[in-house]
């Protein structure tokens, strides 16, 4: 069964000497405690190897360690590739099937976690378990001290978590990588992880929108802390005002190439050059149009991302 079965949770740390300990302790409190904790340094300089050496002698078994190679892979390159390390030692990690979380070193989860995404997976998967799924959850957003800033990450970006459609996530990303938990199906269908991706998290919520099931859990599951050294980070969403100044400021960024709309169409086109052959029409119109948003100008852009978003 699934809701018991034993699980992966994919830790990537560098220089998290700070807070990785308090998230390795959130860790051994899950209420599910079935899983292992499969990490890689990426090459800190700090005490971080001292932290997860310690933790792997309080708590044998639980820790599995990856050598560095001498490479800097970065955030979603150290989890692609711990994607693939689990795959390739299933049985040595003791999976029957190869669930995986990814998990940051710098937050905390909730005590529940692993035990509301495993219940999640299993009603998602009760047809078989053939097809990608994806469980992803909202986060509370908390400052360095875990302070709350917002009870709700989904409210204070301002997304819009029901925009699901393949096309619409073609544009926007919805699932945070530290809340998701993931089949087998869908780290076999998405690997490799192409270099072109804006981020894995991104790239795995593609993969299930277009060859299975998003499957989004209202209650926040992890407290995102905010510091100084976020990769990403949460940023308030501020509804504009309609001033004048406003107006011409928005004139002109509409004339203005977006660099991060050229990221969305490499993405897509990367995209598309794996997956064409497996993909309906519908599907392949929306990777082209977001494709041709390389290296044009704003209105043009905007034109394609409005078609896109649209079709």
């Amino acid at each position: 069964m699934v809701n018991d079965a034993r699980i992966a949770l994919l830790l990537p740390t560098y220089n998290g000497e700070k807070f990785l300990a308090e998230q390795l302790d959130s860790l051994v409190s899950q209420s599910y405690g079935n899983f292992i904790v499969v990490i890689r340094d990426d090459g800190s300089t700090d005490g971080t190897r001292k932290v997860i050496q310690r933790c792997r002698d309080d708590y044998p078994g639980l820790i599995y360690i990856v050598e560095n190679d001498g490479r800097n892979l970065g955030a979603s390159g150290s989890f692609s590739m711990l994607m693939q390390y689990v795959l390739d030692h299933k049985q040595e990690l003791g999976l029957a099937q190869a669930y995986m979380m990814f998990c940051d070193q710098d937050d905390v989860w909730f005590q529940n976690k692993i035990e509301l995404e495993m219940n999640a997976m299993a009603e998602a998967e009760t047809v078989g378990t053939t097809f990608p799924v994806l469980v992803h959850s909202d986060l509370r957003v908390v400052s360095e001290t875990r302070e709350q800033i917002a009870d709700s990450f989904v409210r204070y970006q301002g997304l819009f978590i029901d925009r699901t459609s393949f096309g619409q996530l073609l544009l926007s990303n919805l699932v945070t990588g530290c809340t998701a938990l993931i089949n087998e199906e869908l780290a076999l269908k998405s690997l490799p992880v192409s270099t072109s991706a804006v981020m894995h998290d991104w790239w795995l919520a593609l993969i299930a929108a277009a060859f299975g099931k998003l499957v989004f859990l209202h209650q926040p599951l992890v407290e995102y802390r905010q510091h100084d050294f976020n990769s990403i980070g949460a940023k308030e969403y501020i509804r504009p005002t309609s001033t004048g100044k406003r107006f011409l400021e928005k004139v002109e960024l509409h004339m203005k190439s977006n660099p991060f709309l050229d990221e969305v169409a490499l993405q897509a086109r990367a995209f598309l050059l794996q997956y064409g052959d497996q993909l309906g029409l519908r599907q392949k119109i929306n990777l082209k149009m977001s494709s041709a948003m390389e290296g044009r100008s704003g209105v043009s852009q905007k034109i394609f991302y409005r078609l896109v978003r649209r079709f």
